[in-house]
């Protein structure tokens, strides 16, 4: 991506974050079925469950762990995640924030535009919007696309790779329910070790 497009994107967010408004929006406010979520309560030790817990998940999960049965697409909406991580360099840690982040948004779903359910002109996994600058609906639709974008986003956070999921991710999306990435960690960490290797 040109610097253009980043310092676009990157202005974009800041735009956002100084309006209050939301680079990608949080579904809680739609009906679409995205599938049942389960709240059960996952203990921080379950971390060392993955490959290199320490690493995927290095503060321990934050609150209660939601889970959800993912579908063939979703499933290849997570490896793309992984392989776009890979193929911009960074490691699983980005790819756990990243997975987080697109359960929250989309439930790992590729969305379109909404209709009047939408969140103003949110779409694909990371509900990001063309109006923001995160590029055109073509793009953000296009999961390789809008992963490396939210990539672009995550390198401009300072300490990031330190920080709790919930606030690396809160920081780029700059969401209306900031907390409400934490409760994916677990799940984004279990497909990065499933997935990490052969994506």
């Amino acid at each position: 991506m040109n610097t253009t497009i980043l310092r676009k994107s990157v202005l974009g967010i800041a735009g956002l974050a100084f309006a209050g408004g939301l680079a990608a929006g949080p579904l809680h406010h739609t009906t679409t079925d995205t599938g049942s979520v389960d709240a059960r309560p996952v203990a921080a030790a379950q971390a060392d469950k993955t490959a290199d817990g320490g690493k995927l998940i290095p503060h321990g999960v934050q609150g209660a762990q939601s889970r959800i049965d993912l579908d063939a697409e979703q499933t290849a909406n997570a490896k793309a995640i992984i392989a776009a991580t890979k193929k911009t360099g960074l490691d699983e840690r980005a790819a756990v924030i990243s997975i987080g982040t697109a359960l929250q948004e989309s439930k790992l779903q590729n969305l379109g535009h909404l209709g009047d359910r939408n969140d103003h002109d949110s779409l694909g996994l990371f509900q990001q919007r063309p109006s923001s600058g995160w590029g055109s609906p073509e793009q953000i639709t296009d999961p390789q696309y809008a992963t490396t974008a939210f990539l672009k986003g995550l390198r401009q956070v300072d300490g990031w790779q330190d920080m709790a999921l919930t606030d690396a991710a809160q920081t780029v999306q700059v969401s209306a329910y900031p907390d409400a990435y934490a409760q994916w960690e677990q799940q984004a960490a279990d497909l990065v070790t499933q997935h990490w290797n052969n994506s």
